[in-house]
């Protein structure tokens, strides 16, 4: 379901119509980063460094201090709420198309919505920060808006989960990074986006080397994907509880529905093959 969902929430990093909202607000636009931080820590209020380095977990503090908490003097929380749902709405209409008969407001886009919104509406957002921001957020009226909110609540509770996975399995930021590049979630040169220095990324790998985990060459050990393994399967079990809510026949009905929509989504155009998500490749 995650691999069905993500790339409907993805879109918004990388829409032009996310880009223009953003500048509407005041944001650079020459880079991604400025807009990504306030989209995606907004639903945390005026959120400071630490809490939003916190949050996300893979980026590294000193990125996440060049953006955060200069964000919210561009532009308040609510307002930028507020623009976000905007950008979601022109990029699906976009993508998925509108108008009468169209993908954006068909009758199984509305079932789809209604049945992943019962499922994000079942996630237990106890020790999930930014699932509980979402889930404390106003649901839209449109169908298509309704998707993407509960696609991006259910992405955020199956994040926090990879979290307390990650943690368990003793990786810090940088470690599950360098982790995950190991076992060929995507090039190394990709996860740079997270703003580790050479020399953090470097002292990383050695860590994971003195554990075994990586060989000379930064690739996986055995133990390593061992242990990759288990944080992804940790991570699909904490995240179940929502679908499990639902039913397997609900779920396996919402699946059929978003065939559609995820295939608009991948054949947009709009979202990199090498991603540091892994989709389709974990």
């Amino acid at each position: 379901m995650w691999h069905l969902l993500e790339p409907l929430h993805a879109l918004h990093y990388y829409a032009p119509e996310a880009f223009e909202e953003a500048a509407a607000l005041g944001y650079g636009v020459g880079e991604r980063w400025p807009a990504y931080f306030a989209w995606r820590a907004a639903p945390l209020g005026a959120a400071g460094t630490v809490r939003v380095a916190s949050a996300f977990y893979s980026f590294s503090p000193a990125m996440v201090g060049r953006y955060v908490p200069a964000a919210w003097e561009v532009a308040a929380p609510g307002d930028v709420l507020a623009a976000r749902l905007r950008a979601a709405d022109r990029t699906l209409r976009a993508v998925l198309g509108d108008g009468a008969g169209g993908p954006a407001a068909s009758p199984g886009l509305a079932e789809a919505a209604g049945l992943a919104r019962r499922a994000a509406e079942a996630a237990d957002t106890a020790g999930r920060p930014l699932a509980a921001a979402h889930a404390e957020l106003p649901w839209a009226d449109e169908p298509h808006l309704v998707l993407w909110q509960a696609a991006t609540l259910l992405r955020e509770h199956r994040g926090d989960g990879h979290l307390a996975a990650l943690l368990g399995a003793g990786l810090d930021p940088v470690e599950a990074l360098v982790s995950f590049a190991s076992i060929g979630a995507a090039p190394e040169a990709v996860f740079a986006s997270r703003g580790w220095t050479a020399e953090e990324w470097a002292a990383a790998r050695d860590r994971l080397a003195v554990r075994g985990l990586v060989d000379a060459d930064g690739g996986a050990t055995p133990a390593g994907r061992e242990l990759r393994a288990g944080v992804e399967r940790r991570t699909d079990e904490l995240a179940a509880a929502p679908w499990a809510a639902l039913g397997e026949d609900a779920t396996a009905r919402l699946a059929e529905l978003l065939g559609g929509p995820w295939l608009a989504a991948i054949g947009s155009g709009l979202l990199p093959s090498d991603n540091t998500l892994g989709i389709g490749k974990v």
